[in-house]
């Protein structure tokens, strides 16, 4: 039998009251409220005033109830409970198979538009390297209907989930998707004809790990997270394989570690980029290395 999940304002507001007394943030609680029960932060406010309104759950009291107990008690992330994960302008649908979208990865998108802008570049071929849930590439596919783009993972469940979130999201785009390390599915058809690589790689160290929140650690992909001893691993993969695949002129966007922009930098202009340079992110900490092919 489905429950009833019409509630009042005033027995939504008793709810928020009652949850926050077994512990969180309230932030966290109207996040649940919001993605979950379809309650958003305006809605919220309004309620506070007419009580007796009464309003429609997407999910019932009872049910977001057990998704704050498994978020308090077993660590479990809302976004990962929720099944989804609001990012720029769309929700997209998230699971354990891939890394939950950060906000400060939005810039991503930021910088690459920036860069075809600049250089009054119309058409032309991108490629998500490490596509994860698919966010950077339905972004770029959203903003750029007229290119062509490629989304690569060495994890068949996380392109299954790529998918699934393209065909949501942006069914009509002209994407397709590759199975495998980095930039070796797009040999040796894209050499040399790639004008845009975008990464969000693993980069965190091995001895960074262990003081990764429980949240993290304890629930999103060793795959997505773990870079090797030093973190740069897949970066140094990433440089490699982007010097061969761009076409002259194309650039090279990808995310690091707070404490990695000097060597990102170096290993860029040694593999023979040129512009190289970096960008922060909201907290004004070095994020971003971007590099150009000759």
């Amino acid at each position: 039998m489905k429950i009833d999940s019409s509630v009042s304002g005033i027995e939504i507001l008793d709810w928020r009251r009652i949850e926050l007394s077994r512990g969180g943030e309230a932030r966290d609680l109207d996040w649940l409220l919001d993605i979950g029960g379809g309650i958003s932060c305006s809605e919220l406010k309004t309620l506070k005033i007419i009580q007796d309104r009464k309003y429609q759950l997407n999910l019932s009291l009872e049910e977001l109830s057990e998704m704050w107990r498994k978020y308090l008690h077993e660590q479990i992330p809302l976004q990962y409970l929720v099944g989804k994960c609001p990012w720029r302008d769309f929700e997209i649908e998230v699971n354990p198979s891939a890394l939950i979208p950060r906000p400060e990865t939005e810039l991503i998108i930021d910088i690459a538009l920036e860069k075809i802008k600049a250089n009054a570049i119309k058409t032309g071929t991108w490629v998500d390297l490490g596509t994860g849930s698919g966010v950077l590439a339905v972004a770029l596919a959203r903003y750029l209907p007229q290119w062509i783009g490629y989304a690569v993972d060495c994890s068949q469940e996380a392109l299954d989930l790529a998918k699934r979130n393209f065909r949501n999201l942006a069914i009509n785009s002209k994407v397709s998707f590759h199975l495998g390390d980095w930039c070796q599915p797009l040999y040796p058809f894209l050499i040399g004809k790639v004008d845009l690589i975008v990464a969000n790689p693993p980069y965190i160290p091995k001895n960074h790990l262990r003081e990764l929140d429980a949240l993290v650690s304890k629930n999103e992909p060793h795959l997505a997270l773990y870079g090797g001893e030093d973190g740069m691993n897949p970066s140094r993969k990433i440089i490699n394989g982007a010097i061969n695949c761009l076409s002259s002129g194309g650039w090279l966007i990808f995310e690091h570690h707070f404490d990695q922009s000097e060597r990102a930098l170096e290993m860029l202009l040694n593999a023979g980029f040129l512009e190289v340079n970096f960008k922060n992110d909201f907290q004004g900490i070095r994020r971003f290395a971007i590099g150009r092919h000759p």
